[in-house]
């Protein structure tokens, strides 16, 4: 189910809180183009791309983890739909 408003920092503040000003809105805008285009925001998902800007993991960390959740989402009986 598709929300119909762009809630993320009201959601999760708490992976938020450790990024400036420039570092939120870039990250904000990230996550909105992809929702804009159909993308529905999860937790896990805004949690590794705020790590990844606020430093706490590298670029090879967060494709790990990407790449671990898409491997997780093949699995589930929902995505062979």
């Amino acid at each position: 189910m598709a929300t119909e408003r762009f809630d993320v920092e009201e959601r999760w503040p708490e992976l938020f809180a450790q990024l400036d000003a420039k570092q939120r809105g870039a990250v904000v805008q990230s996550l909105a183009a992809d929702w804009h285009e159909g993308w529905e925001p999860n937790r896990e998902d805004v949690e590794n791309i705020t790590d990844l800007t606020r430093g706490a993991i590298d670029h090879a960390e967060y494709m790990r983890r990407v790449r671990e959740a898409a491997g997780r989402l093949r699995r589930t009986p929902a995505a062979a739909v």
